[in-house]
């Protein structure tokens, strides 16, 4: 009852044009908003959908590109593809199971495709029939199971959704995707009436902390529309952080924002890690192999190190990590990618302390193999070693007091360092801690 009071209010407030303005926020404000994901630093993406079904080939044919785009890669008409959402019935899967998998890998909160560009909604839907209760085989909301059990976890639910939509008549694209030869689509129809609502959905009824848009690309969007459906989206969840693909701000795929004022709360570098710090907050979305979506094809895979080498340069350039998995139509995240989770989650169990929660330095790095980052209260900063040649590691840019304490985390005992001509010198312990990075905590 108090929820349904709660949602009458808020419809109640939209009907009446009382929206409060969330578009000039105060910097303290937003901090307020922005410090639990600032904290956070490590996310899960999923990307999973009709699209898994296919899984990259169409009429026995390998279909070239990323797995999610199949429809549009391979110009699939709207009737063959709807056959695929037929037969998306992944009677394995197990949200549980997944925030376990999740939780297992140190992640803090995960971000799943609500809507992705073909336009299929993986949640009860009561705006269209085009979800996976009404028009697939599944008759189970994927979105209601997985927010329970992010919530039950202490994981954050976030939603991807897609501004692009290769499904709904009135989004039809005249210039970007045509895919429905639709005579006249209304778009402002499509946002009014489909877009909103569906977000609305969203929002009031698995409460989600982040939306994640994408596919602002296409002509028909604006930053005029992002400004707006931004301050819709908070005057609903005034706490809700929205990534600044919402507006049409970001500059290609390194994601930073191309203006000062551009709709969004951080940027969205895709499948690459900023260059240096920024002032701006910002997330990389990358994937483990080379697509996004499942695909029987791509074998390409990260190693777990090269993946927590990613993960210890983003934190050290204050961004967030968000990598990404792509289950199969059975429901079941590839054994490839549990693998690598899980030998991250046991790094951070670790490492952890110098990656969450942590403030990065102007001087974030020493050479190719030192990252550093720094306690918020600047009492300690972490030296992460990713690659060792010697027993004995030399820095140079962080200078402890004498008689400070250095530790390497996963060790009990403080190690012995010295000052020599070009820096410090620190020994490290007989038996390393965990393999891949050691982290050494340095005193201030």
């Amino acid at each position: 009852m108090k929820q349904i009071l709660a949602i009458l209010f808020i419809l109640a407030c939209l009907t009446s044009n009382a929206q409060k303005s969330y578009l000039q926020e105060s910097t303290a404000e937003k901090d307020k908003r922005m410090q639990w994901w600032r904290d956070a630093t490590f996310g899960m993406f999923i990307h999973w959908g009709a699209y898994s079904v296919p899984a990259g080939e169409y009429k026995g044919k390998e279909v070239k590109g990323i797995a999610e785009w199949i429809m549009h890669s391979a110009n699939i008409p709207i009737p063959e593809y709807e056959q695929f959402v037929r037969e998306f019935n992944p009677q394995s899967f197990n949200a549980k199971e997944w925030v376990r998998i999740a939780k297992d890998a140190g992640v803090r909160y995960i971000v799943i495709t609500s809507k992705h560009h073909d336009g299929f909604a993986l949640w009860d839907s009561k705006v269209s029939g085009y979800d996976v209760m009404d028009f697939s085989p599944f008759k189970r909301d994927i979105l209601k199971e997985l927010t329970d059990a992010c919530k039950a976890a202490g994981i954050k639910i976030c939603f991807y959704h897609s501004i692009m939509d290769w499904h709904q008549p009135d989004a039809e694209s005249k210039k970007d995707y045509p895919h429905q030869n639709t005579p006249n689509p209304d778009f402002a129809r499509y946002r009014e009436t489909y877009l909103k609502k569906q977000l609305t959905e969203l929002i009031t009824k698995y409460d989600p902390e982040v939306l994640w848009f994408d596919g602002e690309w296409i002509p028909e969007w604006t930053e005029e529309q992002g400004k707006d459906l931004y301050n819709f989206l908070r005057n609903l969840k005034p706490s809700l952080i929205i990534n600044n693909r919402v507006g049409k701000g970001r500059s290609g795929m390194q994601g930073m924002n191309k203006y000062n004022d551009a709709a969004g709360d951080f940027g969205t570098p895709e499948q690459e890690i900023l260059e240096g710090t920024s002032d701006s907050d910002w997330e990389s979305c990358m994937t483990m192999n080379d697509t996004w979506g499942f695909s029987k094809y791509d074998h390409n895979w990260k190693s777990a190190e090269m993946l927590i080498d990613n993960l210890i340069d983003i934190a050290a350039k204050g961004g967030n990590y968000l990598l990404n998995v792509g289950p199969t139509s059975a429901g079941v995240i590839p054994p490839e990618s549990v693998e690598r989770l899980g030998e991250m989650g046991k790094w951070l169990k670790v490492n952890g302390e110098a990656i969450y929660a942590t403030n990065s330095l102007k001087k974030y790095k020493e050479g190719d193999n030192i990252r550093y980052t720094t306690s918020k209260d600047g009492k300690y900063v972490y030296a992460m070693i990713t690659k060792k040649s010697a027993n004995i590691i030399n820095i140079r840019q962080v200078k402890p007091k004498p008689g400070s304490k250095i530790y390497m985390l996963g060790v009990k005992e403080p190690l012995s360092w010295k000052f020599v001509s070009d820096g410090v010198d620190i020994t490290f312990p007989n038996q390393l801690p965990c393999d891949y990075a050691w982290t050494l905590k340095i005193q201030q």
